[in-house]
């Protein structure tokens, strides 16, 4: 989390120019008292421009606010990318926010206003309010703890076990896609591993691709910003296989073209390389993605955020993430390459 921005202590939420005037039927529609909807649509607290509109809720109105009436607003908030923590917030996949934090070094008091201010998301638990929680650091050190812990995520550690009667070609075909992709480094790796004693296990890292090693349990650079826009799970999918990152994939409609064109439909069970689409039920748009591997391990990254990174996922605990409350499905792509090389006999 070195060189990583800290974001600004005062919450801000942002909505399109438009909404402006339904922002009262809507705090009304998620229960807010009078006196808290005041408050957070009072004119001092308010900024507009170009397209948009601003307000700033006060510490205090946010703090007031119950889960119920969280799960009415925040949903709108995440519809803009400008309310970061909205639309990736942090999410808790314990039973309890004590539960997650229980290792961390967090006062119990900034445990207790995380629990205070969290809310539902499907399966999750669900916190958007970084800029509101920072106000409850005694220093900037534990602000920079705080923050930090923030970016805790669940991760698997895989290994591959192989011994003298491993089907060395049947592995090797797999995780070389059937194309040979780095098969003159994967081989010797795996030959040396089921010639040594005592040595029964291959970290996964060995045998994937140059970029994505790189990239794994680790969070986006600075560096990164300088694109505008900082990669997505769509961009990480994309790039899986390539050496050197293409960056117009940063562009969901050159994403999209670039999937149509070289990919494929295809049904369970999924294969090493394949990219599942997460697909909204109404028009069908991905909104999720994420590179399977094996054994319903999945390669992904949660969004845009900067405290998101890329990491080891059980497909189902992704679907626990992305799938609630019956919006969407997921849909397969193979690269038409490997398709046909399967297709040899």
């Amino acid at each position: 989390m070195e060189g990583v921005p800290m974001p600004n202590t005062i919450p801000r939420w942002s909505f399109p120019a438009s909404d402006a005037a339904r922002l009262p039927a809507l705090f009304k529609k998620a229960g807010l008292p009078e006196t808290l909807s005041a408050a957070l649509l009072d004119p001092a607290r308010q900024v507009a421009e170009e397209g948009k509109f601003h307000l700033f809720p006060p510490l205090e109105a946010l703090e007031a606010m119950t889960p119920a009436m969280r799960n009415v607003i925040y949903p709108e908030l995440a519809k803009l990318q400008d309310n970061e923590f909205h639309a990736n917030p942090v999410l808790i996949t314990t039973d309890t926010v004590e539960e997650w934090y229980r290792t961390s070094k967090l006062r119990p008091e900034i445990v207790s206003k995380i629990q205070q201010m969290s809310y539902t998301r499907g399966d999750c638990i669900a916190f958007s309010d970084v800029p509101a929680i920072l106000n409850h650091a005694l220093s900037n050190s534990e602000a920079r703890l705080i923050f930090k812990t923030f970016t805790r995520t669940r991760a698997l550690m895989v290994r591959l076990e192989l011994d003298k009667d491993t089907n060395v070609r049947e592995l090797l075909n797999y995780w070389t896609t059937g194309l040979g992709l780095r098969r003159k480094d994967i081989e010797p790796i795996m030959q040396s591993i089921i010639e040594t004693n005592g040595v029964n296990r291959l970290d996964i890292l060995h045998i994937l691709p140059a970029l994505t090693r790189k990239l794994l349990y680790t969070f986006p650079s600075p560096e990164m910003n300088r694109q505008g826009i900082l990669p997505d799970c769509h961009w990480t999918s994309l790039n899986f296989f390539n050496y050197t990152p293409q960056d117009y994939l940063l562009d969901s409609r050159l994403a999209t073209s670039s999937v149509m064109e070289n990919f494929q439909q295809v049904d369970p069970p999924y294969l090493y390389g394949d990219i599942l689409f997460f697909v909204d039920a109404a028009e069908g748009n991905a909104f999720h993605s994420c590179v399977y591997l094996a054994d319903e391990i999945v390669y992904h990254k949660n969004g845009r955020n900067t405290l998101a990174p890329w990491l080891l996922s059980k497909l189902s605990d992704v679907k626990r993430i992305y799938l609630y409350n019956g919006n969407g499905r997921i849909q397969g792509y193979r690269n038409k390459n490997a398709i046909g090389a399967l297709q040899k006999p």
